[in-house]
């Protein structure tokens, strides 16, 4: 029997309450069950200042920058949620990730990832799901291809953080047994 692939997840979203951070834990649970092992981190632990060339060149690698790369090289795969703000991802996502790859190797090269989206509104973050695929995509990440959103999320949830509608649950299952199958054949 195969290894479970060991998959980072984390969100793009700081917010306690934040509608992706939720949509996230559902579909860590579904990872979990189609047997990934998932390692969930709080992008709050790993505070970064903002991304500049000049502090860089001055200061080098902050230490959570260092302990991101350790993470992400350290996994197979990855679980993003990305929140749309303005249309786009948010800065705190492109941040840590413009981090991460300041290192001596980019450590996104090879991995799968996966990207989910939850949004109040009636698109479901579609817009940035499609915008932080591409951005994984270019750092030579093999993209699990679909559009896993949550539209109206805010009224998604019970109250134990359940999804109420089962054709949600399915979206994120099949997502979630897309990516493992993934990283379980491209681990060999």
């Amino acid at each position: 029997m195969a290894t479970p692939p060991r998959i980072l997840a984390f969100s793009g979203s700081a917010r306690k309450e934040s509608l992706n951070r939720k949509f996230l834990a559902v579909a860590v649970q579904a990872v979990r069950a189609a047997g990934g092992e998932v390692t969930l981190i709080d992008l709050n632990d790993y505070e970064l200042p903002l991304y500049h060339g000049d502090l860089e060149e001055a200061k080098g690698l902050p230490a959570n920058a260092v302990k991101l790369i350790e993470l992400v090289t350290s996994h197979a795969a990855l679980l993003i949620a990305s929140p749309e703000y303005n249309s786009m991802i948010t800065p705190l996502l492109k941040n840590t990730v413009d981090w991460c790859t300041r290192g001596d190797v980019n450590p996104f090269m090879g991995k799968v990832a996966a990207v989910i989206s939850a949004s109040p509104g009636a698109l479901g973050g579609a817009r940035s799901l499609k915008l932080a695929q591409q951005l994984m995509l270019h750092l030579g990440c093999h993209v699990v291809p679909g559009q896993t959103i949550l539209p109206q999320a805010d009224a998604a949830f019970d109250e134990g953080g359940a999804l109420k509608e089962p054709r949600s649950q399915k979206a994120v299952q099949t997502l979630a047994a897309a990516l493992v199958r993934t990283a379980t054949r491209l681990a060999g």
